[in-house]
């Protein structure tokens, strides 16, 4: 990491950059980003949810999350259906397709967490956590 910055800021975006990228290149065969692939992974998990909570899950914005569902459906990974309780909203299920692949990559996702993380004790990985986790709170009180 450069020297000059030491910024909690600019520390944490450089490392979600740098581990993006990561996953981004171990994906690259599968063509999907990681973007896309936390998106259809939120879908999987619970099957029939709404975009709206596939946004907040995936902590994307409405036009971003609009944006990767397209993609997904696109490409055969997903398919949206109409709510029968709101005409206007879609409920979105996972294909077939869309499970193969997250079979595929989903340890590739566990492996480039693990090599992020080599060498770093459990117990240091519990403490970090909880130190993101009170940062994230202390932001949320600030927006």
């Amino acid at each position: 990491m450069p020297e000059d910055n030491h910024s909690i800021g600019f520390q944490l975006g450089y490392t979600y950059r740098r581990a993006s990228n990561l996953f981004l290149s171990k994906l690259k065969p599968f063509d999907i980003t990681p973007e896309q692939w936390t998106v259809l992974n939120q879908i999987a998990r619970s099957e029939g949810v709404n975009q709206k909570e596939v946004a907040a899950r995936a902590v994307k914005d409405q036009p971003t999350t609009t944006r990767i569902l397209d993609l997904l459906e696109r490409k055969g990974l997903i398919q949206r259906e109409t709510s029968p309780h709101d005409r206007r909203a879609f409920l979105l299920y996972i294909t077939e397709a869309g499970k193969d692949l997250l079979a595929s990559t989903s340890t590739i996702e566990q492996e480039c967490s693990r090599l992020i993380t080599e060498g770093i004790h459990d117990s240091e990985m519990e403490k970090f956590r909880d130190i993101l986790s009170r940062m994230n709170e202390n932001l949320t009180n600030l927006i």
